[in-house]
């Protein structure tokens, strides 16, 4: 489990973080969007341990924190992370670098040595793992980061950016890999752009820009009043007034020959809209059902002047 209470977070007296508050339950994959600049890498070094809040606390994997270097270095020793740069030595090989840092989490030798092959030949990297890191592609260091993150068999994972510039089959690769880590019951809070990845693999999604816009599941953050799309042989400006008289009709709005209908109950009022359309001399060339995207909810959110 992971829950922010108010988790708040200045830089020599700016705001980076403001008054965060969120639970995401066990189990459950929660993916952070922002703008660069929003807190998003601030918020997960809070929920860490390794940078303290100016104010406001946090609980993570049933440690309390702020608390104490004690406390700190338990959750570590028992959440994964994977930042944005891997972090390896590049002359190391794979497997050199895999056990130096399985090492620093007191594994004994023989059950590191068994979890780093599992691993390494689950994500087919075992052939690779006696070249040099520096000669790996980007995906494959990305997806050792990843075995890294999860070698000590955490419950709490934190993935910050972890498809950041990779290609298209690399990513899919780290996305496949998050999603089996989602499956096996693991806690994961995701800090990404890709609005897709987040709409694929999440079962919440906070928006934030430095304080929290938006929380919730993906369905509940793009529900909205039901809104019918109507395009017309001519301009729809003159019909604005006589549908905005209409009972069901909430709002309306015309672009051009588009009209923009927010209706209380799609099927009882789109009927009656055509109907009176029609009937003032509209010429009718298409009607369509509308539904805000996770991009519409992303953009108007992060666009809203900061309060």
């Amino acid at each position: 489990m992971i829950e922010a209470r108010g988790l708040s977070r200045s830089f020599d007296g700016r705001p980076a973080v403001s008054d965060l508050s969120f639970l995401v339950p066990p189990g459950a994959l929660c993916a952070l969007l922002g703008p660069n600049g929003a807190g998003k890498t601030t918020t997960i070094r809070m929920l860490l341990g390794l940078l303290p809040p100016t104010s406001g606390s946090a609980v993570v994997s049933g440690v309390s924190l702020p608390g104490t270097d004690a406390e700190g270095a338990s959750l570590r020793a028992r959440v994964g992370l994977l930042t944005e740069s891997p972090g390896f030595y590049d002359r190391m090989t794979g497997w050199e670098n895999l056990i130096l840092f399985g090492s620093l989490y007191g594994l004994q030798r023989s059950v590191l040595q068994t979890r780093a092959r599992s691993w390494l030949e689950r994500l087919e990297l075992w052939e690779a793992r006696d070249r040099p890191f520096g000669t790996w592609s980007k995906g494959m260091k990305q997806r050792l980061a990843l075995i890294r993150a999860v070698l000590h068999e955490p419950t709490v994972i934190f993935l910050d950016e972890p498809t950041a510039g990779l290609d298209p089959a690399g990513a899919r690769e780290v996305r496949d890999l998050i999603a089996d880590l989602k499956r096996e019951g693991r806690t994961i809070l995701l800090s990404t752009h890709n609005l897709a990845e987040a709409e694929a693999l999440a079962d919440l999604i906070g928006i934030i820009r430095q304080r929290l816009l938006e929380f919730g599941s993906p369905a509940s953050l793009v529900a909205a009043p039901p809104r019918i799309e109507i395009r017309l042989g001519g301009p729809a400006a003159p019909f604005i007034d006589v549908l905005r008289s209409l009972t069901g009709v909430v709002a309306a709005a015309a672009d051009g020959a588009r009209l923009d209908v927010t209706v209380t109950d799609p099927a009882r009022d789109t009927p009656n809209v055509i109907k009176q359309l029609v009937s003032g001399g509209a010429a009718v060339l298409a009607v369509r059902p509308l539904a805000p995207t996770l991009e519409e909810v992303y953009l108007r959110a992060v666009r809203e002047p900061a309060r």
